[in-house]
C-alpha cells in the first residue's frame, strides 16, 4: 500500500500567503477598524464621506496598497495611506499596521482635539436634555425667583408698568 496523499491540498504560493492584491473599500475600512461594522462603512461611503486617491468612491471600489484614503468619522477627517490588505478584522494593534496616517492628518486631528479641549461645545455638557418640572423649580429657587410658594410668573401678571 502506498501512503495516501490529499491531492486537493496544496501549499499556498507566497502571494496567496501575503493576502489579496485588491480588496473592497468597505471591507478594508472595517478590517482596519475605522468603522464598527461593514454595513456602517458602506453607509458612510455611500454618503460621500470617503475618497480614494482624491476621487469619490463607492463601497465596492478596489483598494490596493499605496492608495490614499480620505475619510470622515463624525467631525474628524483622516487621510491614510494603505500599507496592507487584510480580509479579516483583527485586534487594534494589528489593524493599525494596515495603514499609515499622513502627518498633515495627524496635525489636523491634534489641532481639533486641542480646540475641543479648550472650548467645549455647550451642548455636549447637557447630560439629561431638557429640565423636568422639578428641575425647573429647583433652578428658580436657586435664582431666588420663588419665595414662599409664589410662582414667579404670578408676581407680575400684567405687561404694563405700575
Amino acid at each position: 500500500m502506498t501512503p495516501h496523499r490529499a491531492s486537493h491540498h496544496t501549499d499556498p504560493s507566497p502571494s496567496e500567503r501575503a493576502g489579496p492584491d485588491t480588496m473592497r473599500l468597505d471591507k478594508w475600512l472595517w478590517a482596519a477598524r475605522f468603522y464598527k461594522t461593514r454595513a456602517l462603512a458602506a453607509e458612510e461611503i455611500g454618503k460621500g464621506r470617503a475618497r480614494v486617491n482624491g476621487q469619490v468612491a463607492k463601497p465596492a471600489r478596489d483598494l490596493k496598497p499605496g492608495d490614499t484614503v480620505e475619510l470622515r468619522q463624525g467631525a474628524i477627517g483622516r487621510t491614510v495611506r494603505v500599507r496592507a490588505l487584510s480580509a479579516q478584522r483583527g485586534p487594534a494593534p494589528v489593524a493599525a499596521l494596515l495603514y499609515e496616517e499622513t502627518p498633515e492628518s495627524i496635525a489636523q486631528r491634534t489641532a481639533i482635539a486641542e480646540q475641543q479641549r479648550l472650548a467645549v461645545e455647550p451642548a455636549l455638557s447637557l447630560t439629561q436634555g431638557r429640565p423636568t418640572k422639578r428641575d425647573r423649580r429647583q433652578i428658580e429657587l436657586e435664582r431666588g425667583g420663588l419665595q414662599s410658594g409664589a410662582s414667579g410668573w404670578g408676581e407680575r401678571w400684567s405687561a404694563s408698568l405700575d
